[in-house]
């Protein structure tokens, strides 16, 4: 057998010529495996470039699409936005510049216009509950019988009528409030119709509690509902104990009523100057029990603080129910960062208890509106009641709900069931009066009470007023709908005066959202549409009535309601906007390098949607944060007058030397609410003044004793030297310029 030549025979040849012929090399045997590696390789790059191939034609596609999906862009929205706060920036103050605002709010209102044109009529085809619901009228639940426990209805009204009979002398007590609240609950449950559902709720709940293991899921949703929740909570309690730093006459009247109600006497109208609803004595007197904060301003910043924070989720409700989810989540996030909702919440008056119940009556109504059931009007007259209960600027609300019912029954989805809602509201009516009951009771009584603040303004009882009433009437009607955008008023405690009530952000939102309504009310009737734009000047009538005072108008606590549907109509147009600059398309989003075939798609790429949108929320949130904590603080600071420092000297008076009753506050005019140097003093019925012909009287007092006058009063510090020559004079030097006072020590006899 012939031997194989080997590599090393091969290479001697080729080194060694002359010996003969070199050894042919045979051909090169693929084995089966270097075989089969070969075919592997080559079918994997056979796959590659299948699969880049498929890859590029697939980007290509993706291109078209993004090319496609900014072509459906609609650019007029994107420039209505852009004029809309150009227009806003121009009536920024210090220098307002009108004409200008209004060209280029005029420009806004022609994009806006145009970009109408493109929008599809989206409840133009349908019934407002189909559009709403996805299902037709005849599937809608009709309510059921109306009085269902007739037997519960006798027993309520017997118990309302004997608290009403008992109610007299203006306090409550263990037995009309116990029968009040029982015969409120029998009235409600004779008229509440039963769930549907097999299940009842409190079965549910049980049968959750006891589960061996709970499952809790948080979607992506709720975690974006909690963050604004959380962003919201933050511009509410962020330096709450510091701004605004000093308490006002208002809030010495309150926890001088708090102070009755914790000491055996709860009112049910509080007559201290001129009047007051009893709901936030309470509140703050439950706070106080519960946190032992004391008679302090902390106390009410607490109360009115969590009244506007949970304001909010109703705010979200009423949103989601006009639109869609994102259009509530839009308007509770402008809504809670808002400057003009965190101030009358901050002030710690009773200002945020209008829109805290106001909303909840609202959002019941709409939905006892829209699905028929008698539960909503009756939740929706609950929330009422206890509003008349809260401030006086609620007595507007009855007259908005019987004009937005109006307005519904005057167009097309009230056909075929307006008698079931006169019934709707009739049994509102019913149950807010009982609700009412106690206030209704005093209000018999005492007419002129109750009603002297709101007469004062609207008549000559204080003051003659000072022109043509339909004239002012027009006037006050004027400026406070462009409050909004040009000055919200003179009134220091509660505002930065003379600067529009919303950002510019808001501001420019709320226009072109107003505009879009308009335009889309007038193509497809929409009753909801024409009510929420309406009900904005009827919410401020509290303030455009002040007929006697036009300077007290706008304010923003008078109208405060009207924040509720403000901020809907600014989270409806940014919906709007948002939509519009989404690009919609198949664009590739991930491909799956082991099969070819499995790619998915994102639907939406919206970019340049969400960059704007973050934009506008960072810019609303930033001019906030410095009209809040910057503007108003500062403002405030200036204004107010320094009572927490004379407190902190009379404490430490009382606690080192002296005690309470050996230290006074000179009066002089226009000077300290000397109530509220006892209240920081930590003693809140003691009220600290004394005049300077009052002095003598002193000097039957043993001891030491201490005198606070004001620099300027010249006559007080007289009579100081006069009867007690032998008193040191120093000076406190105040945190704010301008606020220094003198401290007069008298020595020991």
């Amino acid at each position: 057998m012939e031997q194989e030549p080997s590599v090393l025979d091969y290479v001697k040849a080729i080194l060694t010529p002359w010996r003969g012929a070199r050894p042919e090399i045979p051909p090169l045997d693929v084995t089966e495996s270097f075989s089969k590696d070969l075919q592997f390789d080559l079918f994997s790059q056979e796959k590659e470039e299948k699969l880049h191939s498929q890859a590029e034609q697939l980007l290509d596609i993706g291109k078209k699409d993004l090319l496609d999906g900014l072509k459906s862009i609609r650019w007029q929205w994107l420039l209505a936005l852009l004029f809309a706060l150009l227009a806003q920036s121009f009536l920024e103050p210090p220098e307002p510049k009108l004409l200008q605002g209004l060209i280029f709010y005029g420009i806004a209102a022609i994009f806006c216009f145009w970009a109408f044109l493109y929008e599809d009529s989206e409840r133009s085809s349908l019934s407002f509950i189909e559009h709403q619901t996805g299902i037709t009228e005849n599937e809608v639940s009709y309510p059921e019988p109306f009085l269902r426990h007739p037997n519960y209805a006798a027993i309520g009204a017997i118990l309302c009528v004997v608290s009403f009979l008992t109610f007299g002398g203006n306090l409550f007590n263990l037995f009309n409030f116990s029968t009040w609240i029982i015969g409120t609950v029998f009235i409600i449950s004779a008229f509440w119709q039963p769930s549907k559902q097999s299940v009842s709720f409190w079965h549910r709940l049980s049968n959750y509690f006891n589960l061996h293991q709970w499952n809790i899921s948080i979607s992506r949703w709720t975690f974006l509902f909690l963050l604004v929740f959380i962003v919201a909570a933050f511009f509410r309690f962020y330096k709450l104990n510091d701004i605004p730093p000093e308490m006002i006459s208002d809030h010495a009247e309150k926890l001088l009523d708090i102070h009755d109600v914790l000491n055996g006497q709860p009112h049910i109208f509080f007559p201290r100057n001129t009047g007051r609803e009893a709901f936030q004595m309470y509140l703050t007197a439950a706070i106080i029990l519960v946190f032992n904060t004391g008679f302090s301003f902390i106390s009410l910043k607490i109360g009115t603080v969590l009244a506007g924070l949970f304001t909010l989720p109703y705010i979200y409700l009423i949103g989601k129910e006009f639109a869609n989810r994102r259009v509530g989540l839009f308007a509770m996030l402008f809504a809670g960062i808002a400057y003009w909702h965190n101030v009358i919440s901050r002030v710690a008056l009773r200002f945020s208890l209008y829109p805290l119940f106001f909303a909840p009556t609202l959002y019941y109504l709409i939905r006892g509106l829209r699905y028929r059931k008698l539960n909503d009007f009756i939740l929706s007259g609950i929330f009422l009641g206890i509003g008349l209960h809260g401030y006086s600027t609620m007595r507007i609300v009855p007259f908005i709900i019987v004009l937005l019912i109006g307005v519904f029954l005057c167009h097309k989805p009230s056909k075929g069931w307006r008698k079931t809602a006169m019934v709707g509201l009739l049994l509102l009516s019913v149950i807010s009066l009982i609700v009412f009951i106690p206030l209704l009771r005093y209000s018999i009584e005492n007419p002129d009470m109750v009603s002297y603040r709101a007469i004062s303004r609207l008549s000559t009882t204080e003051r003659t007023l000072p022109g043509s009433p339909v004239n002012i009437f027009f006037d006050n009607l004027g400026k406070a709908s462009v409050m909004f955008f040009w000055d919200n008023g003179e009134i220091w405690p509660h505002s930065v005066p003379h600067r529009p009530a919303l950002d510019i952000v808001s501001a420019s939102l709320l226009f072109l959202g107003v505009v879009f309504l308009l335009l889309r009310y007038i193509r497809q009737r929409d009753w909801l549409d024409i009510s929420m734009i309406l009900s904005i000047p009827l919410l401020m009538l509290p303030s455009i009535l002040s007929l006697a005072f036009p300077a007290e108008n706008p304010s923003l606590n008078r109208t405060g309601g009207a924040i509720i549907p403000v901020f809907v109509i600014v989270g409806f147009a940014l919906d709007r906007i948002y939509s519009a600059l989404a690009v919609n398309g198949n664009l590739i989003n991930k491909i799956n390098i082991k099969d070819p075939e499995e790619i998915t798609y994102q639907k939406k790429f919206p970019i340049l949607a969400s960059f704007v949108l973050l934009i506008l929320i960072s810019w609303s949130m930033l001019q906030n944060y410095d009209l809040v904590f910057k503007q108003y603080y500062e403002l405030y600071r200036q204004s107010s007058w320094n009572t927490s420092e004379m407190g902190q000297v009379i404490n430490g008076f009382a606690k080192s030397i002296g005690n309470e009753n050996q230290a006074w506050v000179v009066g002089y005019p226009y000077w300290v609410d000397t109530r509220l140097v006892g209240i920081n003093a930590g003693f809140p019925t003691h009220d600290y003044a004394i005049w300077p012909d009052q002095i003598d009287i002193t000097l039957n007092i043993p001891g030491e004793k201490l005198f606070l006058i004001k620099p300027e009063d010249s006559k007080g510090l007289e009579a100081l030297q006069r009867v007690y020559p032998q008193g040191v004079l120093q000076s406190y030097k105040s945190k704010v310029e301008t606020k220094d006072f003198l401290m007069y020590l008298v020595p020991g006899r």
